[in-house]
């Protein structure tokens, strides 16, 4: 399986080496490092390795906890393939998707930000779910009110979302995982960027607004 892991480890020579070669003693074969943040001495990785699937994870956690000053801030699945550019192949189904587009774009959320689900709601309350991913619970979490940009935020409940409006929709969109860590501001201005994108496609707003009436006809 591919499991992603965020770490936090010196910023200096060498100490990503001895993560490395950690993690191979351990089983894991890296595919994909990314580096979400640098500063003050610090950095903070994300990796993704595949990692046999019958093995515990707690193995990975246990190997770099020997790591000197190296933290440890999440482990969890992914599905997203390393050395691939799902956005743009994202783009592409939407602009082919029709009165799917808003669909396609929260099934494919989830899968892009190694989350668990994603939906989207009227923003005038009570809010009336548009879509929503396969594995999103029956009661949707939507903030009280809808931020005026993307913001992360982690629930009582212990769930890490992403809210963020879609403003010519009329709809507020919301991002969860319920495994990891909490949502990194990189990942959050990435999610904008997707959604700055989505919102400027031809035909974007006619085909919600085809699928809205479709599901209040329901």
């Amino acid at each position: 399986m591919l499991l992603r892991l965020r770490i936090t480890l010196p910023d200096r020579p060498g100490s990503l080496g001895q993560v490395t070669r950690v993690l191979g003693v351990a089983g894991a074969d890296i595919t994909q490092l990314v580096v979400l943040e640098r500063g003050e001495g610090r950095a903070v990785d994300d990796l993704t390795v595949y990692w046999p699937d019958a093995a515990p994870r707690e193995t990975l956690v246990e190997a770099l906890r020997g790591v000197p000053d190296v933290t440890v801030e999440g482990v969890w699945v992914t599905r997203e393939a390393p050395g691939t550019y799902p956005e743009l192949e994202i783009l592409k189904y939407i602009t082919t998707a029709g009165d799917r587009a808003l669909a396609t774009m929260i099934d494919s959320m989830p899968v892009l930000f190694s989350a668990d689900w994603a939906a989207a709601g009227t923003e005038k309350m009570p809010r009336t779910v548009v879509h929503a991913s396969w594995r999103a619970p029956e009661e949707i979490p939507f903030p009280p009110i809808t931020p005026p940009r993307p913001e992360a935020h982690t629930l009582p409940s212990g769930l890490h979302i992403v809210a963020a409006p879609l403003p010519p929709l009329a709809l507020t969109f919301l991002l969860a995982r319920a495994d990891g860590p909490p949502f990194h501001r990189i990942e959050v201005h990435r999610l904008t960027r997707i959604l700055e994108i989505f919102l400027t496609l031809p035909a974007v707003e006619r085909s919600v607004a085809r699928t809205f009436r479709g599901s209040s006809a329901d």
